[in-house]
């Protein structure tokens, strides 16, 4: 086939992407007997115009996606729509257009972005999830979790968002703002529906031990959100009250340092024990806190502050009264609601007894060194374990062992018990906003008058959001936008057929991306979510590519729901993915996070069109490893698109080349050919496997470099040689810039697409240098490296190092007592 002297990647491009489109290139299932992998990027959210952030998303997966292709294996790469939830609607109250009609046009933008870009996606597989047959599944799940007692409706704080006004999740708190709107967040008291996640709250925990290939940050975010105390409960009576005050503690061993008990300001009991003299100041107080969200009162750095409630409770070991304090850092929904405060052993409790002149005691000192002072002359508390001290029958104990017997008299006693706690907390996913999955409940007065709702009959879903005016979807006018459309809120009883009405809030959109992975699997099936057949040949997910700050959200929510997925019998797995790749930031050039709120986004239509897709996504890859951040640079744009025509250029000086073959050996300079396409082809493969694609992309550059300096060829097997290296070429630029692959392969007399021929396997025997590195050392210092044959033997390998002028100079006037030979790696001459 002929080919053009200039490098024109527009018309390159949409060539490939049509013929991959029309052959189904990508589609999975087309190798069922080959191994499986599933390749997967978190789904975007299609709420603005794409840029260069988003394309390194998708890229990373991409590779993968073709590299494992052409490993020989059956991959699934698909692609959908994360699309309902709050920036949608926020977008359609600002500018007066409907969020279905809004998301409508980004899903359209993004996707033809996606079609430039060349991405491998099975597009036969595409999901969205503001398609009632999507959400539908998602009022499927509520049902069957309601039946198992894995949803139920209560009425506590929750977090408010002020901008969005709705109720966010504790993981949608960000120092005391909406992570979505920075608007602030408050506490307010509303009923809501919830996921007991906390039932999976040590499988979730344990289960960590076995993601092996999940960045370590990430395991130990979900580790420390989850939150797991092993400790005891006990009880404190009250002075003067039939009550007593229950603590959890994971120290018990330091009770009877416990100088004073805090309670939480909105404590159950705090109105209950005050005194009349300190009424005034402790219900100011609780006003004033009443009115900071938790998230602020607790944040690190804020002031402890308390007040004293005038009650005392009693120390049930030592028998001495301590005083009742309420205090911001205490929550009333975190463990018991009530601290026992050992300043002597506690960081925050010293901090607040030096600030209130409380008295400190010390109870524990260290095993061994110099002694603790007294409390009063104590400079900072002692928080590690030791031995018992000024601790009654306990004295002289160990940390651990007092720990033991303290539980045990507690628990016989009935004054207390060993006790496991999480700081996990239940789900609540209920919003009041319009642009969501519909929960699919009804309220009926005459059947359930205690309003406790009754699930839709499976038969009816999807219950589908109702078309509204988009001013209609404005919130916080005292109910939630679904309440406002009588037609779709008056409703029949499912059980007396009587008059009901709908709820009216909405799901999380979080729900939506729970389970999306699976709905790929078979996004036309109408028996189920997903067919559990096909759960078995893909799950779990092989390489799941998508960004850290969703460690403590969507990460941890889809590894519950993957256990409840478990649990209906949908899915064989535990776990939702093996090797979780989370991509660093790709940085506009002012600096900052490329993105709309800035407004430094690159689109890719303005990369492609000037230099084509393959140098935006080589440059891409190119610009530093995965994990890491990059400020996007033209610069260097243009010096990735001056490499690939370098590449281009080359193929066409040796076009002459095609079809040459030579049956007989190969040295020389056909050899020297030969072992850089082999070499590169190891380097490419190798680097690929370890996430290592700017390593990769540079060995490329250097191969091309060396076939640039290798010359034009002459004899019949430098000829086959060049030959089989541009093809090679081919081979190991697929998946980077697989347009211009196909290309050169084409151009070379290949008839098929290069993901489709496989990786082939590089010639041990080529990619062994002829010569090698030896490092010379004297007396174990290293004094220079020599270059020997591969074969050379120890005396070869010995003269050649004597005969270096720094190792002599280093064994001037020396005896040689020792000569050490490591083959292949070092010699050592031992002097003295």
């Amino acid at each position: 086939m002929a080919m053009n002297e200039r490098y024109e990647p527009q018309d390159i491009e949409k060539k490939w992407q049509t013929r991959w489109e029309e052959a189904g290139v990508f589609r999975a299932g087309k190798r069922p007997g080959a191994p499986k992998k599933y390749i997967l990027e978190m789904l975007p959210y299609p709420s603005g115009q794409m840029h260069m952030g988003h394309v390194r998303n998708y890229l990373i997966g991409d590779v993968y996606a073709r590299f494992f292709q052409m490993k020989g294996y059956d991959v699934l790469h698909p692609m959908g729509w994360d699309a309902l939830g709050l920036p949608a609607e926020n977008a359609a109250i600002k500018d007066g257009v409907h969020p279905a009609v809004r998301t409508r046009e980004n899903i359209t933008s993004f996707k033809k972005e996606m079609g430039t870009l060349g991405y491998s996606y099975d597009w036969t597989r595409e999901v969205n999830t503001s398609d009632p047959e999507y959400y539908r599944w998602n009022q499927w799940f509520f049902i069957q979790m309601l039946q198992r007692d894995l949803v139920f409706r209560r009425f506590s704080k929750v977090n408010w968002c002020t901008g969005c006004m709705t109720v966010i999740a504790n993981e949608q708190v960000k120092d005391g703002t909406c992570e979505r709107c920075e608007s602030p967040v408050l506490d307010k008291e509303l009923p809501e529906w919830a996921f007991r996640i906390t039932r999976y709250s040590q499988e979730l925990l344990d289960g960590l031990d076995g993601l092996k290939e999940w960045p370590e940050r990430i395991t130990s975010m979900q580790r420390n959100w989850i939150g797991r105390s092993e400790g005891v409960e006990a009880d404190f009576d009250i002075q003067g009250v039939d009550e007593d005050i229950r603590v959890f503690t994971t120290r018990i061993d330091t009770i009877h340092g416990c100088t004073y008990v805090v309670l939480a300001p909105d404590h159950k009991l705090v109105s209950r024990i005050t005194t009349p003299g300190q009424r005034a100041e402790v219900e100011a107080f609780v006003k004033r806190m009443a009115a900071i969200s938790k998230t602020d009162r607790t944040a690190e750095g804020v002031t402890k502050e308390g007040v004293f409630t005038g009650a005392h409770a009693v120390n049930p070991f030592s028998g001495q009264p301590v005083p009742i304090w309420i205090a911001n850092f205490v929550l009333a929904d975190y463990g018991t609601g009530a601290v026992m405060s050992v300043p002597a052993h506690d960081e925050r409790d010293f901090e607040f007894a030096r600030k209130y002149g409380l008295p400190v005691k010390v109870v524990v000192q260290p095993a061994s060194g110099e002694p603790l002072p007294p409390g009063e002359k104590l400079e900072a508390a002692y928080t590690e374990d030791g031995v018992l001290a000024d601790s009654g029958g306990y004295t002289g104990l160990t940390s651990a062992e007092a720990r033991k017997k303290m539980g045990a008299k507690l628990q016989a006693e009935g004054r207390g018990e060993p006790k496991v706690t999480y700081r996990q907390k239940d789900w609540g996913f209920s919003r009041q906003r319009y642009w969501g999955t519909p929960i699919p409940i009804v309220y009926c007065e005459k059947c359930d008058p205690e309003r406790r709702g009754q699930p839709v009959p499976l038969e009816q879903l999807p219950v589908r959001l109702p078309e509204i005016d988009t001013q209609a979807v404005l919130t916080g006018k005292g109910e939630p936008p679904l309440a406002k459309v009588p037609s779709w809120v008056n409703t029949t009883c499912p059980k007396c057929s009587g008059p009901a009405r709908r709820e009216t809030e909405t799901m999380d959109t979080f729900v939506d991306s729970c389970w999306y992975y699976a709905r790929y699997l078979s996004p036309k099936y109408d028996a189920a979510p997903f067919d559990p057949k096909e759960a078995q040949r893909w799950l779990p997910v092989d390489v799941y590519v998508g960004g850290p700050e969703h460690a403590v959200m969507h990460l941890l929510y889809f590894r519950f729901w993957t256990r409840v997925m478990k649990l209906l019998g949908l899915s064989p797995v535990d776990e939702p993915v093996t090797r979780l790749i989370t991509q660093g930031i790709v940085n506009g050039a002012d600096g900052r996070k490329m993105g709309k709120r800035y407004g430094n986004g690159v689109a890719p239509s303005t990369i492609v069109q000037k230099y084509g897709a393959d140098t935006a996504r080589t440059y891409v890859l190119f610009a530093g490893p995965p994990e890491r951040d990059f400020d996007w640079s033209h610069e260097q744009v243009e010096g990735v698109f001056r490499f690939l025509k370098r590449v281009w250029t080359l193929a066409f000086q040796h076009h002459g080349v095609v079809g040459a073959r030579h049956d007989g050996a190969f040295e020389g300079k056909a050899l020297e050919i030969r072992r850089a396409a082999h070499k590169c082809l190891k380097r490419v493969g190798e680097a690929i496997e370890r996430l290592s694609f700017n390593t990769a992309i540079a060995g490329i550059m250097e191969y091309v470099n060396a076939l640039y300096a290798l010359g034009t060829t002459e004899t019949a097997a430098e000829k086959a040689a060049m030959a089989e290296a541009i093809q090679m070429l081919g081979v190991v630029l697929t998946p980077f810039a697989p347009h211009l692959a196909d290309e050169l392969a084409e151009t070379y007399g290949s008839k098929t697409f290069t993901v489709t021929q496989g990786w082939p396997e590089f010639d041990p025997a080529l990619v062994v240098d002829d010569v090698i590195p030896y490092a010379v050392q004297v007396n174990g210092k290293l004094r220079a490296e020599i270059r020997v044959a591969v074969d050379a033997a120890e005396a070869d390998v010995r003269a050649l190092a004597e005969a270096d002028d720094r190792v002599k100079a280093a064994m001037a006037g020396k005896t040689l007592r020792k000569f050490v030979f490591v083959p292949k790696r070092l010699v050592n001459f031992v002097v003295g």
